[in-house]
């Protein structure tokens, strides 16, 4: 849309009636902005269509059939969260850069993360690391509230401004760090961490309720973790539970 409209600036100065070429100038500016609403709608039935494969053949297709989530995922727009260069990948199942050495997470292991927390309409979910947004965004469409906490002040921002645009009303990015969790709107029924970490932050267990689960990529940075379930039991003992083997960026604080 930023395209059309710098096109129709650019056209209009020299488009002026009673001009012996203004017709012509015309014509061509109608084909110009036809062409661009075309590729604009091949884009987006390209998006849409690697969208509904990432979700039959990457998620579905791998034993996840959980109905609000594959709802989820189909809804939100992942090319919304990756920088330009990285959008042709989008719905390739891979993490991607988005800035400041952080990354997106691989879908299917988000697809996995949600399966396994089961989040419902009432829940209440603290995430630490938004990136860009994307899980986020995915945790919106799921939960009852979404506070979400970022510490890189530029990607927190940038989220902040892309998901009040897309419309969510029920999430809130918070700047800070990430490892004290976010207490003001504690206890959560979830919590989940999108970085790695060698130790379980005590800040996160506090916050969470009796019964709730936390998921995090546990063991050293820059190398394989383990992607471990906990759930704080009724007597207020921890239950670990290891999912399966994962690579995150480190958590920073």
């Amino acid at each position: 849309m930023r395209q059309i409209i710098t096109s129709f600036q650019l056209l209009s100065n020299v488009m002026q009636p009673g001009s012996s070429i203004f017709c012509k100038r015309a014509f061509l500016f109608i084909l110009l902005i036809s062409g661009l609403f075309s590729t604009s709608l091949i884009h987006a039935q390209n998006y849409q269509m690697n969208r509904s494969t990432m979700i039959e053949e990457q998620i579905a297709g791998r034993g996840v059939d959980n109905a609000p989530i594959l709802e989820a995922m189909g809804k939100v727009e992942r090319h919304l969260f990756v920088p330009p260069e990285y959008r042709h990948l989008s719905y390739a199942d891979q993490a991607l850069p988005i800035g400041n050495q952080q990354t997106i997470s691989q879908p299917y292991v988000i697809a996995l993360t949600l399966d396994i927390l089961d989040i419902q309409k009432t829940h209440s979910v603290l995430e630490v690391g938004t990136g860009s947004g994307y899980l986020a965004a995915i945790l919106g469409e799921l939960a009852k509230d979404v506070i979400t906490v970022e510490i890189i002040e530029e990607l927190g921002n940038e989220a902040r401004q892309l998901l009040k645009t897309l419309g969510y009303k029920n999430i809130s990015v918070q700047t800070g760090d990430g490892f004290n969790g976010y207490k003001e709107k504690a206890p959560y029924d979830v919590i989940i961490v999108s970085a790695a970490t060698d130790v379980v932050p005590e800040p996160l267990i506090s916050q969470l309720k009796i019964g709730g689960k936390l998921i995090l990529p546990l063991g050293p940075e820059n190398k394989v973790q383990t992607l471990t379930l906990i759930t704080k039991q009724k007597n207020g003992k921890l239950k670990y539970k290891a999912i399966d083997k994962v690579r995150f960026v480190p958590l920073t604080r």
